[in-house]
């Protein structure tokens, strides 16, 4: 029996070694669909031309409860959409870029916001705006204003036209 059993042990061991001996084929390459070459390159959607080279000034800002903040002085807030997708925001003391960008109708999201660190008066809107900057989602201009709203509903602000500077002369 001992016999017998050192004959199979044998057999499997040689199978094994010839089976390993055998070059393997590749494993089959799934065909690549053909790359359809477009003749101009893609670019990122360009700002929604409604906002692009637009400049506002806040009236007020209105909670999801009903309770509405309004500015000491509206052109202390301003924020002015570049036609490159660049912001520019004056809070109260304080200046500051960020990016913007519409991907859809009424959406609006705003990238990160380099802001200066004055120290702004009490009363100041400025700790508020701040913190809700990358909380817009949305916006709609209605009778000339431009409303910013907030996401999950955390309310809205209220944006009127940059008054035109007087001409200089």
């Amino acid at each position: 029996m001992i016999a017998r059993l050192s004959w199979m042990t044998a057999l499997v061991l040689a199978g094994a070694a010839i089976a390993g001996c055998q070059p393997s084929a590749p494993p089959p390459v799934a065909a690549s669909p053909p790359i359809e070459k477009s003749a101009a390159p893609t670019t990122p959607a360009a700002p929604t031309a409604s906002l692009a080279g637009t400049s506002w000034q806040l009236v007020k800002f209105t909670g999801s409860d009903g309770t509405t903040l309004e500015p000491d002085e509206r052109s202390k807030y301003t924020l002015t959409f570049q036609p490159d997708g660049s912001a520019v925001a004056r809070i109260d003391c304080n200046r500051g870029h960020g990016t913007w960008k519409s991907d859809a109708p009424n959406t609006l999201t705003f990238g990160p916001l380099a802001l200066t660190r004055m120290m702004c008066p009490p009363g100041s809107m400025h700790d508020r705006v701040a913190a809700d900057w990358d909380a817009v989602r949305s916006y709609v201009i209605k009778n000339g204003h431009l409303y910013l709203a907030l996401m999950a509903d955390g309310g809205t602000y209220e944006y009127e036209p940059v008054p035109a500077a007087p001409p200089t002369g």
